[in-house]
C-alpha cells in the first residue's frame, strides 16, 4: 500500500511566516512534500527573464538553510511540468491534499491551475487554495472589498513550527529525472546592483526601512536617485512571496501607531492598499495582460516604429532622464513608480507605441514584476482604460523636478558628464559647439517633446469620443469602481 502525503506547493511564497496553505499541511499531521517547480512553460514566457529566477533561487537557498536547522529533510525543488511530476508522484505515493496560495498571475499560471484541479479531481485530490493579499477570487464587484481587506490583513498570523513538520523527500528517480539542477546552474551569479532574494534579506530591508528610513519615504518617493534609500525597496520580496504582504502592513502599522513620527509612513500604508486594489482588477480581467480593459481601444491600432522601439529599449532616445531609467532599470532591476511611468508614458505618448511592447519589455526588466500590478498600471499610464486621467508626462519637466542637479542622470548616462546643471535637461538647446565638447557621444533626441506630447493629447482625447469606449468605461467602473464611505457628522446632544 503506497503512503499517504500531502503535498505543500510553493509559488510566489516562498517563506516560512505567514504561510496558511504550511500551517494547515503541518497541522493535518500527515507527511508532508514541501515542493518548489521551476516550470517549463512559464519559464519560456519572454516576460519572465534571468533576473527573476535569480531571484527566487536564492530565496529557495534561503529557505534551505532555515530548514536545515531544524529538520532532517528539506523543500524539494525540480524543474520541470508540474501535471508530469504530479502523475509520477502517484506512482509512489497516495496524495490526499495539495496545499496552495492563490496565485494572480499570467493567463499561463491561471490556464495551469484549471488543468491542477481538472486532474486533482479526476484522481480525488482535495486541493485547498488560500488567499493572500486580500485578493478575492471570483468577484462581481467591490462592495465591502476595503473593509474585508483591512479585516484580512489584522487578522491574527499563526506561527509555523517546521520543525515539528514530518517532511519528505523525493523518490530518487524522480530526483533524476526534475533534477532543478539542469536550470538553476545555468543563472549567472548575481551582479553587484541587484538586491539578493530571500526572506532573511526581506526581513533586513523591512527592518532598516521601519527603523528610520521611512521618514523621507513621502518627501523623496518621487526622486529618481534619492528613492532608492528611502524607498521600502520591499517591492521584489513582496511580489515574490519572500514577505507577507500582511506580515509588511502589521509591522507598518505598529510604528504608525507607536511611534512619535509614525504619521510618515501613512502613505506607505496606502500604497500597500492600492497594491491590492490593482491586483483585484487583476484577478477579475486577467485578458489585460494581452488587450486593453477597455475593450473599445482594441479597434485602433498603432503603427510599430523598429527605431523608435530600438533606442527607447536602449536608453538611447536623446532624453536624459528617459534613458537615464532606461540604463538604471537595466542595470538595476529597479525605478520608482513615478519614473516607471514616466517610461511608459514618454513610450505610448510621445512616441505611440504599443504598450504590449512596453509590457513585455519592462516586465522582464523590473526585479519585482508583478502581473497583478504590471499589467493595470501599464494600461493605466497608456491612457487605455477610459476612466483614468491621461498623464502625458513630460521628462524635460519630470527631470527638473526631480533631478534638478542632474545627480541621477550624470550616473547613468556618462555622456553628459560634462553637461552643465542649466542644459543636463535638455542638451540640445546648448550653442552647437558647447554641445560639441559636452555630449558629443549622446544622440539627438528621437522626437521633439513638446510637439508629440500636444499630437499624443489630440489623439488620446478623440479616442475617448468614441461610443464603444464610452460604454465600456461605464461597465469597468461598475465592476471596479470602490464604492466612496459615507462620513457622518457627529450631532451634538
Amino acid at each position: 500500500m503506497k503512503p499517504v502525503i500531502n503535498i505543500v506547493w510553493l509559488k510566489r511564497d516562498v517563506r516560512l511566516h505567514d504561510h496558511p496553505p504550511l500551517y494547515a499541511a503541518i497541522q493535518a499531521k500527515k507527511p508532508v512534500l514541501l515542493l518548489y517547480c521551476f516550470e517549463t512553460g512559464l519559464i519560456e514566457k519572454s516576460v519572465y527573464s534571468e533576473r527573476h529566477w535569480r531571484f527566487v533561487t536564492e530565496g529557495l537557498r534561503d529557505l534551505y538553510i532555515q530548514i536545515r536547522k531544524v529538520q532532517k529533510h528539506n523543500v524539494q525543488v525540480v524543474y520541470g511540468d508540474l501535471i508530469s511530476l504530479l502523475k509520477d508522484l502517484c506512482l509512489y505515493f497516495t496524495i490526499d491534499t495539495i496545499f496552495s496560495s492563490q496565485e494572480t498571475g499570467i493567463k499561463w499560471t491561471f490556464d495551469r491551475d484549471k488543468t491542477i484541479l481538472k486532474y486533482s479531481r479526476e484522481q480525488r485530490i482535495k486541493w485547498h487554495q488560500y488567499s493572500t493579499d486580500g485578493i478575492r477570487r471570483a468577484i462581481k464587484n467591490r462592495i465591502n472589498w476595503i473593509s474585508d481587506w483591512y479585516n484580512y490583513m489584522s487578522q491574527p498570523i499563526q506561527e509555523i513550527n517546521i520543525a515539528s513538520a514530518q517532511l519528505l523527500e523525493l523518490p530518487s528517480m524522480l530526483k533524476k529525472k526534475y533534477d532543478a539542477s539542469v536550470f538553476t546552474r545555468k543563472i549567472e551569479d548575481r551582479p553587484v546592483h541587484f538586491q539578493k532574494g530571500g526572506e532573511t534579506e526581506g526581513f533586513k530591508y523591512l527592518n532598516t526601512f521601519l527603523s528610520g528610513r521611512f521618514l523621507k519615504y513621502m518627501k523623496q518617493i518621487s526622486k529618481p536617485q534619492l528613492s532608492r534609500e528611502s524607498c521600502s525597496r520591499l517591492s521584489p520580496y513582496l511580489a515574490w512571496g519572500h514577505l507577507s504582504l500582511r506580515y509588511v502592513y502589521q509591522q507598518s502599522k505598529k510604528v504608525n501607531t507607536e511611534n512619535p513620527r509614525g504619521k510618515y509612513i501613512r502613505g506607505f500604508l496606502d500604497r500597500l492598499r492600492w497594491r491590492s486594489h490593482f491586483m483585484q482588477k487583476f484577478e477579475d480581467e486577467i485578458e489585460m495582460e494581452y488587450r486593453p480593459l477597455n475593450k473599445g481601444y482594441i479597434n485602433f491600432k498603432l503603427e510599430d516604429n523598429e527605431d523608435f522601439i530600438r533606442r527607447w529599449k536602449k536608453g538611447q532616445t536623446g532624453i536624459p532622464l528617459v534613458d537615464a531609467c532606461m540604463r538604471c532599470l537595466i542595470t538595476t532591476g529597479y525605478l520608482n513608480f513615478r519614473m516607471r511611468a514616466m517610461l511608459v508614458s514618454f513610450f505610448t505618448h510621445h512616441l505611440l507605441q504599443d504598450w504590449k511592447i512596453a509590457a513585455e519589455h519592462l516586465g522582464a526588466l523590473f526585479l519585482d514584476f508583478e502581473p497583478g500590478i504590471h499589467y493595470p498600471q501599464i494600461q493605466m499610464q497608456a491612457g487605455i482604460t477610459g476612466i483614468n486621467a491621461i498623464r502625458i508626462y513630460n521628462p524635460v519637466k519630470q527631470s527638473q523636478d526631480h533631478d534638478a542637479a542632474g545627480v541621477f542622470i550624470k550616473t547613468w548616462v556618462p555622456e553628459l558628464q560634462n553637461t552643465s546643471k542649466e542644459h543636463i535637461h535638455c542638451p540640445w538647446e546648448q550653442a552647437p559647439l558647447l554641445q560639441l565638447w559636452s555630449s558629443n557621444d549622446y544622440p539627438k533626441p528621437i522626437v521633439d517633446v513638446d510637439k508629440a506630447a500636444r499630437i499624443a493629447r489630440e489623439y488620446l482625447w478623440s479616442l475617448r469620443k468614441d461610443q464603444s469606449i464610452k460604454n465600456e468605461a461605464k461597465r469597468i467602473l461598475k465592476i471596479h469602481a470602490i464604492p466612496r464611505v459615507k462620513r457622518y457628522k457627529k450631532v451634538k446632544k
